[in-house]
């Protein structure tokens, strides 16, 4: 991967990156951070049972809110790359925080309206920070004429169209519906035809097929999950045990939180901020589509169909349980392979090494589900591991499914971060 070039040369030359920010600096410094802000409040949106539609999967709402805060931003100084607007006669003392607060709010309203107090609540507090005169104002004015072009680029993606109905298959590896709630359809088997935010083609990066059933490969992976992913597994410890629990969220909600952490420890001016989670969330929205094609072309069954038919499999070495269970109890409802996980935190991380130019970075990421749990990590590499890893110990994903993830992920942020939001230098 092409190292970002960033405004941050001295800071990028640091070997550790140490978070020592009071709480109430911290605060302080997010409410001067406009992209900070409206990152959160989309956390905050998505997070609200029933606000996010059924059928669009929310990295879609990332991609499109930071697209359209750095194209803003960016229109005012012109430094990077658009990615898509480029607007002339522009004062280069327009602000840029009204300019990413208006785009923010704008495509936060098409896409959430039924939101609009909250939303609309966000933008007064950001416009309240602005000093008021003609450069505040032209940046609402810039915001908001980016954003419209981006909701309009973005509104024939086909992210509207309805999910496709699905067939179990019945053979040995065929994906089949999980026990122990058997869903009657997959998630979003229409997804991998949305229009790519980045990629040329869905399919650009997708990994090779999974291992023969006969393997040795697939077998070390099936006796594996089978011990260590099995509800109160006894060859786990507990740390083990608590981190396949403590990763079982939207695993996307994660990294834009700790790109936060992230943004907030170096001290990022809007338009670094802004470059950082548009890089971030075109990997993590492209990485979705393309997982989807990928699972929906090898159709793998789940560790818990595959452990409880495993007499019909063909391999002698694999051994049935039909009243195996995983240890986080539900199975999400898509095939195996590759692992999402593994796709969205090989990415995340990517990208976030890429743009802080280090590795070694001490930060702190509380569990979406596992509520008062917080778990320490010195480098981002070792929080990329862990999540990816953690699937395994819920005993929803074979470590071939996470392999696959990660080599996946990773290629696609290299192609975001070589092809996207550069200098025009």
């Amino acid at each position: 991967m092409s190292r970002l070039s960033t405004s941050l040369a001295t800071a990028c030359a640091i070997l550790s990156l140490n978070i020592c920010l009071s709480g109430r600096a911290e605060s302080a410094a997010a409410q001067d951070n406009p992209v900070i802000q409206w990152n959160k409040t989309l956390l905050t949106i998505v997070r609200t049972p029933g606000a996010q539609p059924a059928t669009v999967h929310p990295t879609r709402s990332f991609a499109v809110m930071h697209a359209a805060m750095y194209d803003a931003v960016n229109a005012i100084d012109g430094t990077h790359r658009p990615y898509l607007v480029r607007l002339e006669h522009i004062s280069p003392h327009a602000s840029h925080d009204a300019a990413a607060a208006s785009s923010a709010h704008a495509v936060l309203l098409a896409l959430y309206p039924a939101h609009q107090t909250t939303i609309d609540a966000q933008f007064e507090q950001s416009l309240i920070q602005i000093p008021d005169g003609a450069d505040k104002a032209e940046g609402v004015v810039i915001g908001k004429a980016v954003a419209d072009a981006m909701l309009d680029l973005r509104s024939d993606d086909n992210s509207a169209s309805l999910p496709i109905p699905y067939v179990f298959g019945d053979d040995p590896g065929d994906y089949q519906s999980t026990p122990p709630n058997f869903p009657k359809q997959p998630a979003f088997t229409h997804w991998s035809r949305v229009t790519p935010f980045a990629l040329r083609r869905v399919s650009q990066f997708r990994p090779g097929p999974p291992p023969a059933l006969t393997s040795e490969e697939y077998t070390e992976a099936f006796i594996e999950v089978k011990s260590v992913g099995i509800a109160n597994s006894t060859s786990v410890t507990a740390d083990q045990a608590s981190t396949g629990k403590f990763w079982n969220g939207a695993i996307q909600n994660y990294w834009n939180e700790i790109a936060q952490t992230a943004a907030l420890s170096r001290q990022l001016t809007t338009a670094q901020s802004a470059r950082l989670f548009a890089l971030l969330n075109f990997t993590i929205a492209d990485g979705v589509i393309a997982f989807y094609d990928a699972k929906y072309t090898y159709n793998l069954w789940r560790p818990i169909t595959a452990i409880r038919s495993a007499d019909a499999d063909g391999n002698p070495s694999t051994i049935s349980d039909v009243t195996w269970l995983p240890e986080v109890g539900k199975t999400a409802a898509d095939p195996s392979y590759p692992g999402a996980h593994a796709v969205i935190s090989a990415g995340g991380a990517s990208v976030l090494r890429a743009f802080l130019g280090v590795n070694q970075f001490q930060f702190a990421v509380t569990s979406e589900v596992v509520p008062g749990v917080v778990r320490h990590f010195n480098s981002i590499a070792a929080a990329e591991r862990e999540a990816s890893l953690s699937r395994v110990y819920a005993g929803v994903h074979f470590r071939t499914d996470e392999a696959a993830g990660d080599r996946l992920g990773r290629a696609i942020a290299d192609f975001v971060v070589d092809n996207y939001f550069n200098p025009v230098d």
